[in-house]
């Protein structure tokens, strides 16, 4: 089986972990595609022995599956390397709360082995494509969580328009706007009020920023449709956010978003759904007086 592998090189403390996976994989027929960056990371760093029968420096890489080592971020970034080859990913959770990244390093060893004998499931998760007219925008244009068009940091709060499908729908006065898929709604939505959204639904969700007007709630459509948002701000641009990556545009630009034409693939263990997801990292019926 091969791996492709990507980790965090911020967490110098879990190097424990990193060579546990390592060490784990090895008992197996394996074959460990790195990403360049990481394994010299870990090995001149981390002064740790990895083997790897090939190291990744760009997107062109095949596997069997991908091991996502750190946070939501960290997995995000893998999703991106990814693109379209729809090959699993497995995130393993370096970080804190991690919605995607959920696996604890403890439960790897058992996870490898259930991976081994195929009992996993695989979710396919929609991603959101973002295009412009010109097609000048310079940072990778899907996105597995969200898009948020945002003011920049010490502008007014800006006019973002929205039309669905041809239709206007209104035009929010707010410090941003997030168009989310129902993985990225426990992300930055989830923390401004939006929607959770099990990754189920075919769905994607608006929710804004700091409305001006408390009457602008979260707007949940179908994800077949087509939006269009143009913004109108005092210093004449806006920032545009696809999963972490920002990017400055000027307040001409029209953005239009859709569903992107593929999936990702995430790696779920059995008897291990969203919902106890939820209760684990949410706390959801968790009493603290007990």
């Amino acid at each position: 089986m091969r791996f492709a592998i990507f980790g965090n090189v911020y967490q110098a403390k879990k190097s424990a972990s990193f060579e546990h996976l390592f060490h784990i994989l090895k008992r197996h027929p394996a074959e460990l595609y790195i990403d360049k960056d990481f394994y010299h990371y870990l090995t001149n760093e981390l002064k740790l022995d990895v083997q790897a029968d090939r190291l990744i420096t760009d997107d062109d890489f095949e596997a069997d599956i991908v091991i996502s080592m750190g946070g939501d971020g960290t997995f995000l970034e893998a999703a991106r390397r990814v693109g379209k080859k729809e090959i699993p990913i497995l995130g393993v959770n370096m970080g804190r709360l991690g919605f995607l990244a959920d696996v604890s390093p403890y439960d790897i060893e058992d996870v490898v082995e259930h991976l081994y004998r195929g009992e996993y499931a695989i979710e396919a998760r929609s991603v959101i494509e973002v295009t412009l007219p010109d097609g000048s925008l310079s940072v990778y244009p899907y996105a597995l969580n969200e898009v948020a068009v945002l003011k920049h940091d010490n502008s007014s709060m800006i006019s973002i328009d929205v039309r669905i499908n041809g239709e206007h729908l209104t035009t929010y006065q707010a410090d941003g706007l997030i168009i989310s898929t129902p993985t990225g709604s426990t992300g930055y939505a989830l923390s401004v009020g939006g929607p959770i959204i099990v990754p189920q639904a075919g769905i994607f969700s608006i929710t804004p920023v700091a409305p001006h007007s408390l009457n602008m709630r979260p707007l949940a459509l179908r994800d077949n449709a087509v939006i269009e948002l143009s913004v109108e701000s005092r210093s004449h641009n806006f920032l545009v956010a696809i999963d972490g990556r920002s990017e400055s545009c000027p307040e001409s630009t029209r953005l239009t978003i859709r569903k992107a034409p593929y999936q990702v693939k995430v790696f779920q263990r059995q008897n291990h759904s969203f919902f106890s997801t939820l209760r684990n990292k949410l706390m959801w019926g968790a009493d603290p007086r007990s």
